[in-house]
């Protein structure tokens, strides 16, 4: 099996996945097309750029493969056509299937994303830091998130909603011991179930951590 047509896969998934989240708060906040882009291509690229700049890649490896921006793209052009053609999904209505929606999504996005932060660090040669590759993996999953969520004028989702960081800073951890043990594909399909499925859970019994 060819490891590299995985984690392209992967990588595709977890771009549709983040760019759909990313758009649909740009619809919630009645933000035009090009502002339901913007935000979806930010969530979908944005923690990349930061890893990427992290590591030292310059360009971004989003500026060097279009193919991410344009998939974001892509699937930020769809999200707001479906909203701009059923209005209906907007009412108060359908909030539970929004916000069951935007779990979905956020949680794919954020375990295949993290598990590609990993992968990233290990293929520039970093495979023995354990603490920058755990770094790597939760600024990958975290970072677009943060980033949409200032552009939107939110409170950023990863300091408030369930259990959100964490899981991507355990799953990172996964990666990392995994990948040691038993290889690539094996690690970041243990990462990515891992950081959905504490996801899931913390939704479903309202995890949260403590508060002030």
């Amino acid at each position: 099996m060819d490891y590299q047509v995985v984690v392209f896969v992967m990588e595709i998934i977890g771009t549709i996945a983040f760019a759909a989240s990313g758009a649909m708060v740009g619809v919630e906040k009645k933000m035009d097309i090009f502002g339901v882009a913007v935000l979806g291509v930010v969530t979908a690229v944005g923690g990349g750029i930061i890893r990427d700049i992290v590591l030292g890649i310059i360009p971004p490896g989003v500026f060097q493969k279009g193919v991410y921006a344009a998939v974001a793209s892509v699937t930020s052009f769809v999200v707001f056509l479906i909203a701009y053609y059923k209005k209906e999904i907007l009412s108060s209505e359908f909030r539970t299937t929004y916000d069951k929606l935007m779990l979905l999504m956020d949680s794919v996005g954020l375990g295949i994303f993290t598990a590609v932060g990993v992968n990233t660090g290990i293929r520039q040669g970093f495979l023995d830091n354990t603490f920058l590759l755990v770094f790597l993996g939760t600024i990958t999953g975290v970072g677009g998130g943060l980033l949409r969520d200032m552009m939107a004028s939110v409170p950023p989702y990863i300091f408030f909603r369930h259990i959100y960081a964490c899981a991507s800073i355990v799953g990172a951890a996964v990666c990392v011991f995994v990948y040691r043990a038993a290889g690539l594909l094996p690690a970041m399909l243990a990462s990515s179930v891992c950081v959905m499925l504490i996801r899931f859970l913390a939704a479903h019994y309202r995890w949260n951590l403590p508060s002030a």
